[in-house]
């Protein structure tokens, strides 16, 4: 895939962090994704710590999550055959219609 990215706007963040589960969004605030941890004892315990601190309230979106939007202007689809001669399938956008071709593996 590939195409244009950029960050998703305020409102857009905070509408979907709403919609997710509130063990979820209580999740995004006890996880600092992709730091290292000592243990899971580690995680779970920031887990109920911020169980209790939300208990009975609206869960606000942590200030460091959101998301983005990628608008794709390409795609490729590859099936692998057990003969080597893969489908790529790819999807281009030009202008306001997509052409459809076929690569060679």
């Amino acid at each position: 895939v590939e195409g244009l990215v950029k960050k998703a706007t305020e409102d857009n963040s905070d509408n979907y962090f709403l919609s997710r589960p509130v063990e979820s969004q209580i999740g995004a605030w006890a996880s600092s994704q992709s730091t290292k941890l000592t243990s899971r004892e580690e995680l779970e315990e920031k887990l109920r710590e911020l169980e209790k601190k939300f208990e009975g309230k609206a869960v606000p979106r942590p200030p460091n999550w959101g998301g983005w939007v990628l608008k794709a202007n390409y795609y490729e689809f590859w099936q692998g055959r057990q003969s080597r001669l893969h489908d790529r399938i790819c999807f281009e956008q030009k202008d306001e219609s997509w052409d459809i071709f076929r690569l060679a593996p």
